[in-house]
């Protein structure tokens, strides 16, 4: 199995934007930013909820602490014995703390959608069995969307990351049926992440001031929670 960086420690602020916004950042992030790897890629996540989405309506609050856990991929689709990576994610006053572990997906599944025993006895998989154990989650939301991943030349903690097309599903929660769903995003939009340990580069700071480019809040499985409870209150009507 492939050893992956675990435990993640950063600020993370996003942003909304245009078309046209997003040719504009790209081209300033040449000489301060290299593409990852994988250039292009999708990202498939099965995001956890309770029975009454206690964790959607919480995070709706904007509350100082809140916390997730997610299933996610890299690809379309995976097999039984692919890596998938089961995530924490926690954000306390603005710093955002992420926890995960990588196992074959079919570990994954029998423990998170089939009741099985946790893969890992590592602190991080302690951490997750506390999570289930308090939570009792259900798969909630399948979310999908297509990666452009850069990181700083200087700096490889600082991560700048464009999310496209959007995609979601309440159906078919798992990682081995497409990636297909309805798009929760406007057409063209991106979402930009900056993800830094440290403080923003002047760069880029400069940049997004001179362009009023300015972070906004958006949560893609919180977008889609809205949505389908917005749809089931127009149904009842």
């Amino acid at each position: 199995m492939t050893k992956t960086q675990g435990v993640f420690k950063r600020c993370e602020k996003k942003y909304m934007l245009t078309k046209e916004q997003f040719d504009t950042v790209k081209k300033a992030l040449e000489g301060h930013m290299l593409l990852d790897s994988y250039g292009l890629s999708t990202i498939c996540s099965i995001y956890f909820d309770t029975e009454n989405n206690d964790l959607a309506r919480r995070s709706a609050d904007k509350p100082v602490y809140k916390e997730k856990l997610r299933l996610r991929c890299y690809g379309k689709s995976v097999s039984d014995e692919d890596d998938v990576f089961i995530e924490m994610k926690r954000k306390y006053d603005g710093v955002v703390y992420k926890r995960r572990i990588s196992v074959p997906y079919r570990m994954a599944r029998e423990y998170l959608l089939e009741g099985g025993e946790c893969p890992s006895d590592s602190q991080i998989g302690d951490e997750i069995k506390w999570f289930v154990n308090m939570y009792k989650p259900e798969p909630a939301a399948l979310v999908c969307y297509d990666r452009l991943a850069y990181y700083g030349i200087e700096d490889s903690e600082l991560r700048v990351t464009f999310d496209m097309n959007v995609r979601c599903r309440s159906d078919r929660l798992t990682l081995q049926d497409g990636d297909d769903g309805i798009c929760i995003t406007p057409q063209g939009s991106v979402i930009m992440e900056i993800k830094t340990a440290f403080a923003m580069p002047m760069w880029l700071c400069g940049f997004l001031s001179e362009n009023r480019i300015y972070p906004t809040s958006f949560s893609k499985y919180g977008t889609f929670y809205k949505m389908q409870a917005e749809k089931q209150t127009a149904d009842i009507k």
